[in-house]
């Protein structure tokens, strides 16, 4: 039977270094929020490692912890696939599912200001130019607004692991699975119309301007009008 792992169990059960748990945190954040599903294989260690701005063999090291818990599984000859028995694993956490909408915007009030101005300082190229080809599928979106948010999640994981800190990587994981709880989603469906999409990306887009700059000032600000903006919204659907 498969053990549901949190991020920090894979420091104390492996020696390994910051950057190979970073990477691991990271595809298990994934693992756990739906990005990979049950039964999908994962993208080949060259995609994953240019996505992540690492280097091959730290990718492999990382898949090959996960594998070693039994979240991923190797087929040979077709690469490597979400584990089904990790369904449970996948699914909300109990503190995710206890979380209120409010609990939710005071713990994002309190991490991602921070989150974004670690990233600004530590983020390497590589890990940038990922974030802009993130950013470039979220603005090709017009409608969606379920591939918006899953685009916004991945947005927002790569800006953790911009900061390169594990701990951030693994309490950034519990704030999605948070925001996947069903009034989230019911605030989604009402709110993320398209002409809030064409605005959260106009967002974005002047976020990522900030960090490719350096611009930490800039970066921060706009992470905390964001915030002010989402929680209004939740106000307005109280």
């Amino acid at each position: 039977m498969t053990t549901h792992l949190s991020p920090s169990r894979f420091v104390s059960a492996h020696s390994i270094g910051a950057t190979v748990q970073i990477v691991v945190d990271a595809i298990y954040s994934r693992i756990q929020n739906g990005t990979y599903v049950v039964d999908e294989r994962l993208p080949s260690e060259r995609t994953l490692a240019a996505e992540l701005g690492v280097a091959r063999n730290t990718v492999r090291e990382a898949l090959d912890v996960l594998e070693t818990h039994e979240l991923i599984r190797r087929r040979a000859g077709s690469g490597r696939f979400v584990n089904s028995e990790t369904l449970a694993a996948s699914a909300p956490s109990e503190i995710a599912a206890q979380s209120s909408p409010l609990d939710l915007q005071v713990i994002r009030g309190i991490l991602e200001p921070d989150m974004v101005r670690l990233a600004v300082m530590n983020m390497p190229p590589n890990d940038i130019e990922s974030l802009g080809e993130t950013l470039s599928k979220m603005e090709a979106i017009q409608s969606d607004a379920d591939q918006f948010v899953r685009l916004e999640e991945e947005f927002y994981q790569k800006l953790a692991s911009g900061t390169g800190n594990p701990l951030i990587v693994g309490c950034y994981g519990l704030v999605i699975d948070s925001c996947r709880q069903s009034f989230r989603a019911a605030h989604l469906r009402r709110y993320l119309t398209p002409a809030r999409i064409q605005t959260y990306q106009k967002r974005y887009n002047s976020l990522f301007n900030a960090l490719a700059a350096r611009d930490t000032e800039a970066a921060v600000e706009f992470i905390k009008l964001h915030l002010i903006e989402e929680q209004r919204l939740m106000l307005q659907e109280n």
